[in-house]
């Protein structure tokens, strides 16, 4: 059975929508549902493409009962990008990609191709500053460990939020740090 432009307008009038910023966006929850409607024996399938350092990027594919492929979607997601991709971020990545791909079939795009998850995750994303990553952290421990400088000293707050121009000046200091030990050194033994 092939999905006609009549089936998509049917099964989008039904989906409910969310405004952000003024304009409408479907939930991929309801773009899955609607799908089921239209493929009850239709595939959503997700698979990993590349996951490094932090970042995961995710395919989702969609087809018919025949296995006739009807859309894909990718998306990225950056596991420091905000408090949820902290422990979810794979999730996200994934709820994303199903609903872009849910998007090209034409489910649930009247208001804006992208879902209201993944616009609200942007919007998140835009406005949490982005953090170090875990080897910049190991990296400043062992700069102060090789000073023995505590780090609740040095960084009251701790390391593991500070933005990448933090990261940047604390190095700088450090080295400066480790510059002024040995001048110190030489002249005492000089």
């Amino acid at each position: 059975m092939s999905i006609t432009f009549e089936d998509l307008v049917k099964v989008n009038k039904d989906i409910r929508t969310v405004s952000i910023k003024g304009k409408e966006y479907a939930q991929v929850n309801d773009r899955v549902k609607a799908f089921r409607k239209l493929c009850p024996n239709g595939t959503i399938t997700t698979e990993i493409e590349e996951m490094d350092d932090g970042v995961v990027t995710m395919k989702a594919t969609v087809a018919d009962e025949e296995g006739r492929v009807l859309g894909t979607g990718f998306a990225q997601e950056k596991e420091t990008s905000s408090y949820i991709n902290k422990t979810s971020y794979i999730e996200n990545c994934e709820t994303s990609a199903v609903g872009r791909a849910l998007g090209f079939v034409g489910i649930g795009v009247d208001g804006s191709m992208c879902s209201a998850e993944e616009l609200v995750n942007a919007i998140t994303n835009q406005n949490t500053p982005e953090y170090i990553t875990e080897k910049e952290q190991k990296v400043l421990l062992r700069m102060l460990e090789k000073r023995n400088l505590d780090v609740k000293t040095v960084f009251p707050g701790g390391i593991n939020n500070l933005t990448p121009e933090q990261y940047a000046l604390a190095v700088k200091k450090l080295e400066k740090i480790s510059e002024d030990l040995i001048n110190e050194n030489e002249a005492a033994n000089g």
